[in-house]
């Protein structure tokens, strides 16, 4: 298996994408790495580390994608960046699955444009996953689409209950259209359209939700447009970064909290890696034809080790086939149509 990592995207950028691919080939077997991107720059850093160098491999590109860019100028005229190039190996099948902290507005285009959508696919989601009471849940679309059509609530949840299955195990995942109120009858119409047709599709549909209901862990998989669901997964982000520093305070406040935190120690670790970013770090891009696998862009190198492994076994599961299987028959025009 071959992970093809953009080493040039991301505000760490190429330190911690290339210490971050070191640490994980360190940690993990059954899988290589191909660097993309300035090679001068990524040898310089691999030169300070000890590695098996048969597992690590560069692809030169001599050009960047900055968040500064616009997205769909910048894949068409960067011709030699690292992204545009990872997915052109993508593409090409000369790796299995392709990671990147860059520009989000430029990996959707270059999903779109040169990797391409599955058939019956109107619009492509990013799928994260999120702690819950109940152990992981999925928001869906967690950052590509600001402005969406009942259909494409519809296709996103079908998405995220196949990836929740295939990735996770969970069989017969419970999905819920996040709205401001929990009645039938809730919400703008494009809501209420998208309420309708998720309720005739066979997946497990509990209804509306309220943002309460997620971290309850009231279902697995909640649906929403990109905008609100990029709103949410940066609100569990900071929230668990501050529940996590509070509870710090307040253990190692004078002796005795601190002779109680000696006591919860192994409890204190769970629950902060439960709430860390850098561990649930790495989400799908799901409806493209190919493993594509965005992370946050100030992702540091242990965020980026966790990711490729995430990746290696994603790369494993049988999420895009199933997906393929689901959405080959599925004409878009024609639902839109009977709304």
């Amino acid at each position: 298996m071959i992970i093809l990592v953009d080493a040039m995207g991301g505000d760490n950028a190429p330190e911690a994408i290339v210490n971050g691919c070191l640490d994980a080939v360190t940690e993990a077997e059954g899988f290589d790495i191909l660097l993309i991107g300035d090679e001068v720059k990524i040898r310089e850093i691999l030169s300070k580390r000890d590695y098996d160098q048969s597992r690590i491999n560069i692809h030169h590109a001599s050009e960047v994608i900055t968040i500064e860019d616009t997205p769909t100028k910048a894949i068409r005229s960067k011709k030699d960046s690292s992204m545009v190039v990872g997915f052109k190996l993508l593409k090409e099948k000369k790796g299995d699955i392709f990671l990147s902290c860059g520009n989000s507005g430029a990996l959707m285009a270059g999903a779109l444009f040169i990797v391409g959508r599955v058939k019956g696919v109107d619009r492509p989601a990013i799928a994260a996953i999120v702690p819950t009471k109940k152990g992981n849940g999925l928001i869906i679309d967690a950052g590509l689409n600001t402005i969406c059509k009942p259909i494409n609530y519809l296709q996103f949840g079908i998405m995220g209950s196949i990836y929740m299955k295939e990735m996770l195990g969970i069989d017969n995942p419970k999905v819920g259209l996040l709205n401001i109120g929990a009645e039938v009858g809730k919400g703008n119409e494009t809501l209420k359209h998208a309420y309708a047709l998720l309720s005739e599709a066979s997946i497990n549909f509990e209804g509306n939700v309220e943002g309460n209901d997620v971290p309850l862990g009231k279902i697995d998989v909640v649906v929403c447009d990109g905008f609100v669901g990029n709103v949410m997964l940066k609100f569990y982000e900071g929230a668990g970064s501050f529940l996590v520093g509070m509870l710090k305070d307040i253990f190692f406040k004078n002796i005795k909290t601190k002779v109680s935190a000696l006591l919860i120690k192994k409890e204190m670790k769970q629950f902060k890696k439960v709430m860390d970013a850098d561990e649930q770090g790495g989400a799908p891009i799901l409806g493209v034809n190919g493993l594509v696998l965005k992370s946050h862009g100030s992702s540091n190198a242990r965020t980026i080790k966790n990711v490729v492994i995430k990746a290696s076994k994603f790369a494993k599961t049988k999420v895009m086939d199933k997906i393929r299987d689901e959405f080959v028959n599925m004409e878009v025009e024609e639902i839109e149509q009977d709304l």
